[in-house]
């Protein structure tokens, strides 16, 4: 029965458009000013921001926003 339901999946909270897989998720322990951060180690139908460094409430890290491809949020 599980089979039949498919891949759990992040998805875009404006669109729906499909983002990650949850089995590519590799941290969601991270913290910034506006709220959680997540670490993933692979991602489709996205547009990736400049990197730069950031000063979360885990430490200091390189990180880059990411963008929807369908409706830019």
């Amino acid at each position: 029965m599980a089979d039949m339901v498919g891949p759990r999946l992040y998805s875009c909270c404006n669109c729906r458009n499909q983002i990650a897989l949850h089995d590519d998720v590799i941290s969601k322990s991270f913290q910034e000013r506006n709220g959680r951060a997540f670490l993933f180690s692979d991602a489709m139908n996205i547009m990736v921001g400049p990197k730069e460094d950031r000063q979360l409430m885990t430490g200091l890290h390189t990180v880059a926003d990411v963008y929807c491809c369908d409706c830019r949020e």
